[in-house]
């Protein structure tokens, strides 16, 4: 069904796809509270309890065979997509049919709508292997790690994306491209996505930390999921196009966390620790594939100086300050009564 305007407002109408998880419950807040923002429509396949101001829900299905979504986007002045599948993993097919299907169908709906704004959640995971001893900006090549269906998912869409702009100038669409997104109210949910029942929240604390592994090639970059909607929500009201990397500082590496975790870093040879995560993975122990592990260790560092000049964008929070709210998060079994994010309860 379509969606009731909430309060019969003025301002700006924005729908975002995947509204009730990490990203999505972030950027639905940070509209509602935009005053040039008049309504938003939250799209999701469950809808929450969960209401902000001026904020309205519809249950929707993106993938082949899904709901009409023209309904829902026609007269809306931006569209913001965010709805991914992490898993399952085992099963590349169902992700594609979400991520890659569903994700078309998103941008022919916005099309066909007339809707003059697009916003995508790309992602660092969409770029090619690149240097970890300098930053790339957003001309870096976007052919993502194959082997990691993630990548290889968020790299598809960059290729889409690609042709879709040269068959509609006249819609306004804009990438995303973030680092790693943590915040307090996603720890279960991204505990339950890529470490699964393995390794117990309670135990990710600092006395229960001895060391932290030194890699080769462990160097990447994160941010507040806070920051990342305030970039979204910029978009959305700037008369931008193209792509944007979002990341705070500092790069993080094993000294980083080791600090934060009150861990010593330790070196650990690559080969051993692969081959255990590729055998927890295949025993279904691990929900988080040895191949995603292998696209991290090759991911480019971000050089986000576009975000910063163009959207007036700065990260409120460091990388660290993102990943220490996470782990309180962790330790505090938080969430948020969204589907996605729904909190940990004795486990």
């Amino acid at each position: 069904m379509a969606h009731t305007e909430p309060g019969g407002t003025g301002g700006l109408r924005v729908v975002v796809v995947g509204a009730t998880g990490n990203v999505g419950t972030s950027v639905v807040r940070t509209l509602s509270e935009r005053p040039e923002v008049g309504s938003v429509l939250g799209l999701a396949r469950r809808t929450p309890d969960w209401q902000p101001q001026k904020t309205t829900w519809a249950a929707v299905d993106v993938e082949p065979g899904g709901d009409d979504l023209l309904p829902h986007f026609t007269g809306a002045d931006a569209v913001i997509h965010l709805a991914w599948k992490f898993q399952p993993t085992h099963d590349p097919l169902t992700t594609w049919r979400t991520n890659v299907l569903g994700s078309r169908r998103v941008f022919e709906a916005v099309a066909g709508a007339g809707v003059p704004a697009l916003i995508h959640a790309s992602s660092v995971g969409a770029y090619s292997p690149g240097p970890k001893d300098r930053t790339v900006d957003e001309s870096w090549p976007t052919d993502g790690w194959p082997q990691a269906a993630y990548c290889r998912e968020k790299a598809y869409l960059e290729r889409c994306l690609d042709a879709y702009e040269q068959a509609h100038p006249e819609i306004r669409v804009v990438r995303m491209r973030p680092g790693f997104m943590f915040k307090r109210e996603s720890a279960a949910e991204q505990r339950r996505i890529f470490a699964g029942s393995l390794i117990p929240p309670q135990l990710i604390r600092p006395q229960f930390v001895p060391a932290v592994p030194d890699l080769p090639g462990l160097v990447f970059q994160a941010l507040h999921t806070d920051d990342a909607a305030d970039a979204f929500a910029r978009a959305v009201t700037l008369p931008v196009r193209g792509a944007f990397n979002l990341a705070a500082e500092p790069v993080l590496n094993a000294d980083e966390l080791g600090k934060l975790l009150e861990a010593k870093p330790v070196r650990v040879p690559l080969p051993p620790l692969r081959a255990a995560l590729a055998a927890a993975w295949w025993l279904r122990l691990v929900p988080a594939s040895p191949d995603l592990f292998d696209a991290v260790l090759r991911l480019p560092l971000m050089n986000c100086a576009r975000a910063h000049e163009e959207l007036g964008w700065r990260p409120t929070r460091t990388a660290l300050e993102a990943i220490q709210d996470f782990l309180d998060g962790l330790g505090e079994r938080a969430g948020m009564d969204t589907a996605p994010l729904a909190a940990d309860c004795g486990r």
